[in-house]
């Protein structure tokens, strides 16, 4: 391909961003820390600057929360909602450590398998309601409920004594580790010693809610109002759908007197060459990762003049295979148009956000020997031999169409045109563009409705069974449909290993594993790419796609 051609063509037509995450099925809007080759709090100041007399800050999330439900949402642009609204047991720090949040006290048994967490003193939700040490256990149990809809995300409490069984219905709740010892005190048991499981308490999936509300109204989540009822820093004070969320300080929060910023509003601005014209005329504070993207267009000035952050993400760009769907039943094909891709030539010439080109499932920033990978790049001749194999084992004479699909973006339709013309010139492959709105797209993809699809994955915790545990059985968020028994007994052998290099020797093989059968095509590894206002101090942004806004201000300009 004429990359010449190419680099030309996307600059002149495509202002495209380049981020362009999907953190745990989410959209495009990835998120994670840092800045420029080392970690950043968002404005590199030291929080001494003082305190402007308008705490307000206003950002783009680009599009309409799928759902701000934290036991039902699984995609970035929620969490960037349900971070600052609420709060679980633990909370990630500016350092990018787990610190106490609802729990003031954390005690760890020496077999590492037993958890007691303390609840603060005088903690209470929004409406006045006590929170207590059952409301986190009715929150997590509600979720392992097989009755409780559109909790994908429950096997993130999997790795609690018994919440697998009872979630697939080959066990009871009751059995649960989970246990009320008294109102403030809730003692959890894990099957398996797990190193980050304070990580995952401070994950959403692992948020309480208010039971009592959730009772009466089924539909609690759906709007702002008085049955949106909270317990984090702030509070959702007005939700207008696919238009705008405004968030106000919540003035019983724990910590209130640590939170400055008074009001937050997130507007839902899908084209990233509008939202970046808001930010030069000063209607936005903050643009890019992660919360929404920058327009190609605009990142070569932005390095000039020295404001554009660039970091490490623990994240994956990839493009998933229907592995239920002829042709992609047969791994040759699959293998043949992922080592038909030029991943160098989209970073360097589409992307442009020092992304690295990903030949892996697990990202660098997880597993730095991963940039080498499993596969050499832009491998065509290899490419041609596997898809002749293929077509041999399927006993075709030639692939017929492919429809490739992807959410709206103009990067994911930057990226899937290239992609569109790379197996065309290097395999003779007919490929079909289908472009949809990012609900429609995650409906298709969760029902199997394509064939090939564009997808990302940013960590939850920084350990590699993050990305790996995705793809151990069928649903959720494997949209693959792959599933594979020698895998999942790989994955369940490293969650009992003891000693961290043999479980990392255990992982690896199930990577290569999984790479061998190739049922999806990384693309590349996530950056963070970011700027925000000179005013805006003490937003940690980090490698876990995630922003908090509780430690945040307005400094005085």
């Amino acid at each position: 391909m004429n990359w010449k051609k190419w680099s030309l063509l996307l600059t002149l037509v495509f202002a495209i961003s380049v981020f362009l995450a999907a953190c745990g099925g989410g959209d495009d809007s990835g998120g994670s820390e840092g800045k420029n080759a080392g970690d950043d709090k968002g404005s590199g100041d030291t929080g001494e600057a003082a305190l402007a007399d308008d705490q307000s800050l206003t950002v783009n999330i680009k599009t309409e929360p799928p759902s701000l439900h934290p036991g039902k949402a699984t995609d970035s642009t929620s969490n960037a909602v349900l971070s600052q609204v609420f709060e679980g047991l633990t909370r990630i720090g500016p350092d990018g450590e787990p610190q106490e949040a609802m729990a003031s006290n954390i005690e760890i048994s020496d077999d590492k398998k037993t958890y007691t967490f303390t609840i603060r003193d005088g903690v209470k939700w929004s409406n006045g309601d006590p929170i207590t040490a059952q409301t986190f256990a009715d929150s997590w149990k509600w979720v392992l409920n097989p009755d409780s809809p559109d909790t994908d995300y429950a096997y993130q409490l999997y790795p609690i004594k018994g919440a697998e069984a009872a979630k697939t219905g080959e066990g009871s709740l009751d059995d649960v580790g989970i246990t009320v010892k008294d109102e403030k005190t809730l003692v959890v048991e894990l099957k398996n010693p797990t190193p980050y499981f304070l990580e995952l308490t401070a994950f959403y999936t692992y948020y309480p809610f208010n039971q009592n509300v959730a009772e009466k109204n089924k539909d609690w989540a759906s709007e702002a109002g008085e049955d949106y009822v909270t317990n984090g820093p702030f509070l959702l004070d007005k939700w207008e759908h696919k238009n705008q969320i405004v968030l106000k300080k919540n003035p019983d929060y724990w910590d209130a007197e640590n939170v400055h910023l008074e009001t937050i509003t997130m507007e839902m601005v899908d084209d990233e060459n509008t939202a970046k014209q808001m930010y030069d005329d000063g209607e936005l504070d903050w643009i890019g990762s992660p919360l929404d993207s920058i327009p190609l267009a605009a990142i070569p000035q932005m390095k000039q003049e020295g404001n554009l952050n660039i970091s490490p993400l623990a994240g994956t760009y990839y493009y998933s295979f229907n592995t239920e769907k002829e042709p992609f039943t047969n791994k040759n094909i699959r293998k043949a148009l992922t080592l038909a891709i030029n991943r160098k030539g989209i970073v360097e010439n589409i992307t442009k956000g020092e992304q690295k080109p990903g030949m892996a499932l697990v990202p660098t920033a997880i597993w730095e020997e991963n940039k080498d990978g499993y596969f050499k790049d832009n491998n065509v001749e290899k490419a041609k031999e596997y898809l002749d194999k293929g077509l041999e084992e399927l006993g075709l004479d030639e692939l017929p169409k492919v429809k490739l699909s992807y959410n709206t973006s103009e990067a994911h339709g930057a990226i899937a045109q290239a992609v569109q013309d790379m197996w065309k010139e290097n395999l003779g492959v007919d490929v079909e563009l289908n472009n949809e709105e990012w609900n429609v797209f995650l409906d298709s993809l969760s029902q199997g409705n394509y064939q090939v699809g564009r997808m990302g994955w940013n960590a939850d915790f920084l350990d590699p069974i993050n990305f790996l545990e995705i793809f151990e059985t069928v649903g959720g968020n494997n949209y693959t449909n792959w599933e594979n028994d020698e895998y999942a007994n790989l994955l369940e052998k490293a969650r009992q290993e003891k000693d961290e290099a043999a479980r990392k020797e255990l992982l690896r093989e199930a990577e290569q594993l999984f790479m061998d059968e190739m049922p999806l095509a990384p693309i590349y590894f996530y950056t963070n790419v970011y700027a925000h206002k000179d005013y805006v101090k003490d937003v940690p942004v980090g490698k876990l796609g995630t922003i908090q806004f509780k430690w945040g201000y307005i400094a005085e300009h």
